[in-house]
């Protein structure tokens, strides 16, 4: 009797309930709101399912995340040689090649004034930067966290890991991925504050036909440019244009598949469950975690509304041929952005169809929050 009683115990006391502290289960419930939004609102499941599943495995389990060297056998968590991978900004980069084998750059190629409206909403991220200075980050940091403006969760992490401000990479991932997948709350809001029923009605001409010449070309030359500029870029613009490079080429189609499907499914799964890890309530329930989150969401918030009123100036100094919604697109959220730019647009008239314009800015947003990362790197010498 007295063994069975032994082991019950043992068994009682190897539990999860045992350990788990107050913080922990608030990231449980964190988790879980996270699980809800992603499987009954929709919101870019394939980003918050793992996300939120990791966060709640670490919270039950923190070993999970388990560094070799603070083992008795020198074996490390299983996902903390995922979030190694993001460390190294490997996950990072082959994120940017599947992004290039989905992604129709015609939009943009036919528009070339899209690129003005990508760079405007960057506005947000330097912005951010120099709030996060006021209040007490250290430039590094500052740019690390400043990149969440452009609703990019790839750069912010290969950004993270090269300014060797990996303290900060869990907070920042999951509030870059966590904004990209509340573009459709966030976003509208702004957009309506700052244009008119009528700019919001306005419609936009029919895109020129893109030849496959130039969408061959487009990617090569993009490449060229901004790795010659900016070389530190390389690693997310050329992944970007060498996976769009596969798609538009039309030589290699198993390679283009490839990097748009398995590869891309698998690396999310790795890089979502690895971020949502770096959450448990130790790391994350901090007065930094909480600034960081509110930097996020301000670079973000004045990105979109700089993208917007740029988008009005155009309209402006086009006499009404650029509806400013499209302004909006311009944060990297791909291609969320540019179906809420399409979603407002219709809500002011239904016959009304901006969703190939905003591609051009969201596309160009991209581009333009690597360069800002670039930039930042450039800056710090690295």
């Amino acid at each position: 009797m007295d063994y069975v009683i032994t082991t019950l115990e043992n068994l009682a006391g190897q539990t999860a309930f045992t350990s788990l502290t107050l913080g922990n289960y608030l990231m449980i419930v964190v988790g879980c709101i996270f699980l809800y939004l992603a499987i009954k609102k929709g919101y870019e499941p394939l980003l918050l399912v793992p996300i939120a599943f990791g966060m709640i495995l670490v919270n039950i389990y923190p070993d999970i995340m388990a560094d070799p060297d603070s083992t008795s056998n020198g074996v490390g968590g299983l996902l903390h040689y995922f979030y190694i991978l993001d460390e190294w900004s490997i996950l990072p980069s082959l994120i940017f090649l599947g992004v290039g084998a989905l992604t129709d750059f015609g939009p943009l190629i036919a528009n070339p004034a899209s690129f003005l409206l990508g760079a405007a909403a960057q506005f947000g991220i330097f912005s951010a930067y120099l709030i996060a200075i006021l209040l007490g980050f250290n430039d590094k940091a500052a740019a690390a966290i400043s990149i969440i403006g452009g609703a990019d969760g790839p750069t912010s992490i290969f950004l993270c890991g090269k300014l060797k401000q990996t303290e900060y990479m869990g907070p920042i991932a999951v509030a870059a991925y966590s904004y990209m997948s509340l573009v459709p709350i966030i976003q509208p809001p702004i957009m309506k504050l700052f244009t008119t029923e009528d700019e919001r009605k306005i419609k936009m001409s029919q895109l020129r036909p893109v030849s496959k010449l130039e969408k061959i070309l487009f990617p090569i030359i993009v490449t060229i440019i901004v790795c010659l500029l900016l070389p530190t870029t390389a690693p997310l613009v050329g992944m970007l244009m060498l996976g769009n490079l596969f798609k538009e080429s039309g030589v290699v189609k198993q390679l283009a598949e490839t990097a748009s499907n398995a590869l891309m499914y698998i690396v999310v799964i790795l890089l979502g469950t690895s971020v949502g890890a770096s959450t448990s309530a130790e790391a994350f329930l901090k007065v930094t975690t909480l600034k960081i989150v509110a930097l996020g969401l301000i670079a973000f918030c004045v990105g979109t509304a700089a993208g917007v009123l740029f988008g009005k100036v155009m309209c402006k100094v086009t006499h009404g041929k650029v509806n400013p919604l499209i302004g909006s697109a311009g944060v990297s959220a791909v291609p969320m952005a540019a179906r809420v730019s399409q979603k407002v647009g219709a809500e002011a008239d239904p016959t009304n169809f901006l969703l190939m314009h905003a591609m051009g800015p969201n596309v160009a947003g991209v581009i333009g929050t690597a360069v800002a990362a670039g930039v930042f790197m450039a800056i710090f010498g690295i």
